[in-house]
């Protein structure tokens, strides 16, 4: 869907009440790559719904065959050859290859072309459509521009594509500069591209960087991991573009000296944009001033009160292009230069991504920057940090627990994927019971995930598992497992809510006093093994314990509430769990809360 571009599509929409009216129109749409040219295109097929639709585009490859872009545009139409005045039907098949004979006059073929385009024009309203109008053969783009300078009264409309930059045969034709999105559409954009958590600084400096281009706002997230979108550090790296796009910025770096490289990969992989930064990094390199000039002659970057790329898509491609020793060298060089108190944590991160080897020192301060993430309710900042420590360290048995700890992290902040992974590096290693026993906790919450039949039987293991070590996270997954059985019903496996119930009921006991989340194991136990009334005066005196900020008691209090019919604490507890996890990227439990919290609005007619 197209988002925003109202004067655009207006623009567009004038064309078409034009041509309807019997008057040929034309309008070449100048943009950078990635600007939206291509999607203003598709608004105006979809617009043209009662016209003829005649298309062709660029094509970098055939560049050097003439005529090939104009016999892409006229194939459609084609047998119309017949009824153009011979002199002109026989250049345009000599030109394409139906005939023989030498190079046709291009004039000849010229008026050809405006002639057919004209006649297919007659019966109904005829668009054509060129795309990428930069990458036409030369004598395709001269007929087109010759055909645009003569359109009158023929119901035609040709819309072309081509980048603002370079000369092309267009000029002088009516045309439209298509920017960027405007800061609220560009938002909106990336919102909607994103289906996890997105940290605010992050969608902001996205948005800054991006400076309105689409592509830029579509693609980069697809490419972050979650925990970099969600405030990790992993946002300057490899952002994945165009491929198209890529090439011809790589083009570009290549003429540059190599010391004026090494300056732009210096910015690429620090988007702070802070200019004493950038060259403390580069001193410390052995890199001049002089290494600047190129770069911002060549229009890829700008030094002024901030560094910022001429082009945000250009910051992926230096960074791309780098070889890894390069990137670890501007890594480190990164590291050294960062304020190890003012930003410990882009430090340590700088730090990981010049390791070579594994290495303690640098596994601790990721540990460190781990704790001070999760304190500031960034679970998948916290994740990445995990996972990079545990890369990182050197010995084996450390390294399986840090594994755990990076499992549990990735888990909440909805990577299972990436959590089962390093579930199989812990368990590559002797773990105490303790250990074993949350990784088969674990192992059973991210089955309950995709495989919800078995996931309290296993949740079930699991408790029982931990009851002699872990008592309070032995009747937290007691009351987990209880919560997969109701939701399984009667597809659960291996076990079934009778089952869970008693052992619910049959828990080591809680401590004194009992927890609030005892409380709820208390209730729904009784609930289900003495009945109704008993388990509900239970549950109505546990969800009114307030505990703050707790999710996973409110994960289990608001579903309380619903099976004691009060349905405003419900709501209330649910939209409190719900802003939680929101705020936190706790990404396993919002689909959850969400999915509960659409069954209470069904049930209550809202």
């Amino acid at each position: 869907m197209l988002r925003g571009r109202r004067a655009e599509r207006e623009a567009l929409d004038r064309v078409f009440a034009a041509v309807r009216t019997g008057r040929s129109q034309v309008l070449v749409l100048l943009g950078e790559p990635g600007i939206g040219k291509t999607a203003l295109l598709e608004y105006a097929v979809d617009q043209a719904a009662d016209f003829r639709i005649v298309r062709a585009a660029g094509v970098e490859s055939e560049m050097e065959l003439p005529y090939a872009a104009l016999h892409q545009l006229c194939l459609p139409i084609l047998d119309r050859l017949e009824r153009l005045p011979r002199p002109q039907g026989d250049a345009l098949a000599t030109a394409f290859g139906l005939a023989g004979g030498g190079a046709p006059q291009r004039f000849l073929v010229g008026l050809a072309a405006l002639s057919l385009l004209s006649d297919a024009g007659e019966e109904r309203p005829l668009l054509c459509v060129v795309d990428d109008a930069h990458w036409l053969d030369r004598a395709s783009a001269q007929t087109l521009a010759f055909v645009a300078r003569r359109l009158g009264e023929e119901s035609v409309a040709l819309l072309v594509a081509v980048r603002e930059t370079g000369d092309h045969e267009f000029d002088g034709l009516p045309s439209l500069a298509v920017e960027g999105l405007p800061p609220s559409d560009a938002r909106e954009l990336l919102s909607a591209t994103i289906t996890g958590s997105l940290d605010e600084q992050v969608l902001e400096r996205i948005v800054a960087e991006a400076e309105g281009n689409p592509l830029a706002l579509v693609d980069w997230p697809q490419g972050m991991s979650p925990d970099a979108l969600a405030g990790g550090f992993a946002f300057p790296a490899a952002l994945p573009i165009s491929r198209r796009i890529e090439e011809l910025y790589r083009h570009q770096l290549e003429q540059l000296p190599g010391d004026t490289r090494m300056l732009l990969l210096i910015a690429a992989a620090e988007p702070l944009g802070d200019p004493a930064l950038l060259w403390r990094a580069a001193t410390s390199l052995g890199l001049a001033p002089d290494a600047a000039p190129p770069a911002e002659s060549a229009g890829l970057l700008a030094i002024g009160a901030r560094v910022r790329f001429r082009h945000p898509l250009v910051r992926g491609t230096v960074y791309r292009a780098a070889t890894p020793d390069d990137r670890r060298r501007v890594h480190g060089a990164l590291a050294d230069a960062t304020d190890p108190v003012i930003d410990p944590d882009r430090r340590a991160w700088h730090r990981s991504q010049a390791a070579v080897a594994p290495d303690e020192a640098v596994a601790a301060e990721l540990e460190r920057s781990a704790v001070r993430a999760r304190e500031r309710g960034g679970l998948a900042a916290a994740a990445a940090f995990l996972d990079h420590a545990t890369t990182l360290t050197p010995d084996p048995d450390r390294r399986a627990t840090r594994a755990l700890v990076a499992a549990q992290a990735k888990h909440q902040a909805g990577a299972s994927d990436a959590a089962l992974q390093l579930l199989d590096t812990a368990d590559s290693r002797p773990l105490n019971d303790l250990h074993r026993a949350q990784v088969r906790r674990l192992r059973a919450e991210i089955a309950g995930l995709n495989r919800g039949r078995d996931a309290a039987l296993l949740l079930l293991r699991a408790a029982e598992g931990l009851a002699p070590l872990d008592n309070q996270l032995a009747r937290a997954t007691y009351l987990q497992a209880f919560a997969a059985a109701m939701f399984a019903g009667r597809l659960a496996t291996g076990t079934d809510l009778a089952e869970v119930a008693a052992a619910l009921r049959a828990a080591p006991a809680a401590t004194e006093p009992p927890r609030p989340i005892d409380l709820l194991v208390d209730g729904f136990a009784t609930l289900l093994t003495d009945g109704w009334a008993p388990g509900a005066k239970k549950l109505g005196h546990a969800i009114r314990v307030s505990v703050g900020d707790d999710r996973l008691w409110l994960r289990f209090a608001w579903a309380a509430a619903s099976v004691v019919w009060d349905d405003e604490t419900a709501y209330t507890l649910g939209m409190r769990h719900i802003d939680l996890a929101r705020a936190a990227g706790a990404m396993a439990e919002l689909p959850v809360a969400l999915n509960h919290l659409a069954r209470l609005l069904v049930y209550n007619g809202r």
